[in-house]
């Protein structure tokens, strides 16, 4: 019988090091004002892209959460100490080809919230504002990095959201009317909704709204219903509850 002279490989990647590279996170505060969708940018203090606009974010610290980092560098750049709204995490961008300083991996945030105040800037935020959504999307406003990409995958994902997910609440406050409610579907959409059938839809979706029994001046100064989330469509911990709208309210198509 011949001697065999194979051999067993090495294991693959065996003699290969993990890769070591720096982790940001970036948060996508979205808000619905003056009818319109904006997001929250500052302006740069520090290179690369001094003075240029930019999200929210920064370097996670050693033995950081990405969420506690994500709250610390918006109330660091903004002002905001207590998130408003819902956070979650979007998804991850990098490492190669974002950032001039090197290999760098961000962890997308998003926020949805009511309109709120922009108190200060600070850190390596020189100024912090609203500006329009459709400015950021069109090319109007340049940003630094790949938060134009970014951004456009927060709309995307605020979008769907609403749909199927009682989130739209999230931009209001904790009683609204139901044009309250419908202008943040339109601002988020970017489109015009049907006023008596959005009415049905948003009323009749089975534990998403509940009537408060009170009233609000409504369009035009005339009288209308207040309303809140349902008890299980309600946030604990900035989450929803419920999860799913059953049927969805579905955005126009076309």
């Amino acid at each position: 019988m011949p001697h065999s002279h194979l051999h067993a490989d090495p294991a693959p990647h065996a003699h290969l090091h993990p890769a070591r590279f720096p982790v940001t996170v970036d948060v996508v505060a979205l808000t619905v004002g003056g009818g319109e969708l904006r997001v929250l940018l500052i302006n740069r203090l520090i290179e690369p892209f001094k003075g240029g606009l930019a999200l929210p974010g920064g370097f996670v610290l050693p033995g950081e959460g990405l969420r506690d980092a994500a709250a610390r560098e918006l109330a660091e750049e903004t002002g905001v100490a207590r998130l408003p709204g819902h956070l979650e995490q979007l998804q991850s961008y990098g490492p190669a080809g974002r950032d001039p300083r090197g290999d760098v991996l961000t962890v997308a945030h998003l926020l949805l919230a009511p309109d709120f105040p922009v108190l200060a800037a600070g850190s390596d935020a020189a100024h912090a504002g609203w500006h329009p959504v459709s400015d950021v999307l069109d090319g109007v406003l340049d940003v630094a990095f790949d938060h134009r990409q970014i951004i456009a995958d927060a709309v995307e994902r605020a979008r769907s959201k609403l749909e199927y997910s009682p989130l739209g609440a999230a931009f209001c406050g904790e009683e609204f009317t139901v044009a309250q409610l419908r202008a943040v579907y339109e601002a988020v959409w970017g489109t015009r909704l049907d006023p008596r059938n959005f009415h049905r839809k948003a009323t009749g979706t089975p534990g998403f709204l509940e009537d408060t029994g009170a009233m609000s001046a409504g369009e035009a100064g005339r009288p209308a219903a207040l309303f809140r989330l349902a008890p299980e469509s309600r946030f604990v911990a900035g989450e929803p509850v419920r999860a799913v709208l059953n049927p969805p309210l579905m955005r126009p198509r076309g």
